[in-house]
């Protein structure tokens, strides 16, 4: 009954408009950057140092820009990123105009983009729960909105765009993103302070506080069964991200356009994944709904890998999107739920490094694959990686740990009163 009298702060909207229009740029250039690369070489290897490239600044920061977060205003590290990635597109824009891009210089920008994804969205995730007061129904309804929107615009919106700007010129769906990152930097910042911040510690240096971060991950079972499914699941995505394009087009006769299609079904599988995430974490239970879309991930993947058609890749597209689409709503949520708010950008950082850092493994593992064997072998092994993370983490984050967690971090007074009961949550959230 609660879902129907508690309503989202002002200040929410605000940022779910900033990440739409961010996402929207996210999504033409997704299309538009592996398309790029495709004009430039037809080596699986170099097309996979590209898709690595963004990954590797959570394999070299990752940590240490959480315990710069938690130090650093929040709002100003988001409008500030957006502004400096909207700035670092031009230049591979005006080398697209002058015919100078190459595959060095999109592996460097990739770099720079990922390294500003870090900071914003590591900063994102610590401010929401700021913002809503760590409320588990806000934080669920929040994160389905923005991770519908996300899906909507990255994958169903933004591709199709992506492609068709294409068609105009190199440099035109660069601009575009360039542009969608500016307007959210506008949205950014004239978000309100978030009304509740966390404590610095005093005297503490940075990598000490990295430490006690990538410290309470790893020794709460249930944040580090949340930490290490996405981590496996990097390795198999990004070893199908790295030959999706080369699949569709060689294996399924997929065109330039039609490969924005595909990523449209991925996307729109992910828009009904995000609505019923709640629903199905009601149904049954976070942690057992966390585990069978992980299942069905592995399942979908396998269908793709199957696939005859396009439409039967699309269709395997859409049910791996719906499953993705939910464990994104409910994973973070449930994370942001159970964390201290002191330790937040740290718990963020280290559990999405975890998944960056495998994400590079997974890029160069699809690109030696399809290189010495087939291109369907990545989707093959990418589908069993995914059924066996689900078998080994199943255990990890069952109802009953999911429910401890809940009861252990709601105490009667407000969440920065709670400090002193941190020191007992440093093991387990309530089950070891």
């Amino acid at each position: 009954m609660t879902l129907d009298v508690k309503k989202l702060p002002g200040g929410f909207g605000r940022l779910w408009t900033a990440q739409t229009v961010s996402s929207f740029g996210d999504g033409v250039s997704h299309a538009a950057l592996p398309l790029i690369a495709l004009t430039l070489t037809r080596d699986p290897m170099a097309l996979a140092v590209v898709t690595a490239a963004g990954t590797l600044p959570w394999l070299l920061f990752g940590v240490l820009g959480g315990a710069l977060v938690d130090r650093w205003d929040r709002r100003r590290t988001m409008w500030v990123t957006d502004a400096a990635r909207a700035v670092l597109l031009a230049i591979p824009a005006a080398a697209a105009a002058l015919d100078a891009l190459s595959i060095p210089l999109l592996a460097t920008v990739a770099f720079l983009l990922g390294l500003g994804g870090l900071f914003f969205d590591t900063a994102a995730t610590a401010y929401l729960p700021d913002l809503l007061g760590r409320d588990p129904v806000l934080l669920e309804r929040a994160n389905s909105r923005l991770r519908g929107a996300q899906t909507a615009m990255s994958g169903f919106a933004g591709p199709p765009v992506g492609s068709a700007l294409l068609a105009l010129g190199r440099a035109v769906p660069l601009l575009a993103d360039a542009v969608s990152f500016l307007l959210s930097a506008v949205l950014v910042r004239s978000l309100p302070a978030a009304p509740a911040r966390p404590v610095p510690e005093a005297r503490e240096s940075l990598l000490s506080q990295a430490r006690t971060g990538a410290a309470y991950v790893f020794r709460d079972r249930l944040l580090l069964g949340l930490a290490l499914r996405p981590a496996v699941g990097n390795v198999a995505f990004l070893a199908v991200e790295t030959v999706l394009a080369l699949f569709a087009h060689d294996r399924l006769g997929i065109d330039t356009y039609g490969f924005g299609l595909l990523l449209t079904a991925e996307a729109a599988g992910g828009l009904l994944g995000a609505a019923i995430a709640s629903s199905l974490g009601r149904r049954l239970g976070t942690g057992t709904a966390l585990t069978c879309t992980a299942a069905v991930e592995g399942l979908a993947i396998l269908g793709l890998a199957a696939a005859p058609n396009a439409y039967a890749a699309g269709l395997a597209l859409a049910v791996c999107g719906a499953a993705m689409g939910a464990t994104m709503v409910l994973a973070p949520s449930l994370r942001q739920a159970v964390v201290p708010a002191r330790l937040m950008g740290r718990v963020a950082s280290t559990s999405r490094m975890l998944a960056m850092c495998a994400a590079p493994l997974g890029a160069f593992l699809g690109g030696w694959l399809a290189a010495t064997h087939d291109i369907r072998t990545p989707l093959y092994a990418a589908a069993g990686l995914l059924l066996a993370m689900t078998a080994v983490t199943a255990s990890m984050t069952t109802n009953r740990r999911v429910e401890a967690a809940l009861r252990a971090a709601a105490p009667p007074t407000a969440p920065d009163a709670s400090a002193p009961e941190e020191p007992a949550r440093e093991g387990a959230p309530g089950v070891s």
